[in-house]
């Protein structure tokens, strides 16, 4: 029963983040327009692509060096997906972030990874520092791309 701000502000527990709430907070809104629009809006009323920008922009609050995100395409409409896969890549590449992702979706996922790694089982079974590399690989082509 949160609000947009409510529940980005949470997300700058640390006493780093605290300090410099307000221009985490101005940055959140740059990146995500919609969010700034929606600010006093319950989060649970929300879209499930607008509720990823949520969770997308608390842990920007927190000013990380690292973002973990784990399957940020589940639930969401295609052209969500992309959308936030684009979000992922602006967050990256605008502050330098490195960012850890697991993700299901293949030919999403490759478009904005510096190195990719099947596993298969809980074992690495392959991994690459291309997106080409990825594509070219047989065990890739089998798994993902069904080739």
């Amino acid at each position: 029963r949160l609000s947009v701000e409510q529940n980005l502000r949470l997300g700058a527990y640390r006493a780093t983040a605290r300090a410099a709430l307000p221009q985490n907070l101005a940055l959140t809104y740059e990146l995500f327009p919609r969010l700034a629009e929606r600010r006093a809006q319950l989060v649970g009323s929300m879209s499930g692509g607008e509720q990823q920008m949520v969770a997308l922009g608390r842990a920007l609050m927190s000013a990380p060096r690292i973002l973990l995100v784990d399957e940020p395409s589940v639930g969401l409409a295609p052209i969500l997906v992309a959308r936030t896969m684009e979000m992922i890549a602006e967050m990256k590449s605008r502050l330098g972030l490195t960012v850890l992702m697991a993700e299901q979706n293949f030919h999403q996922a490759v478009r904005i990874a510096d190195r990719g790694y099947v596993i298969v089982h809980g074992h690495i079974e392959f991994e690459a520092e291309s997106a080409s590399a990825m594509h070219e690989n047989d065990l890739v082509r089998q798994i993902y791309l069904g080739l």
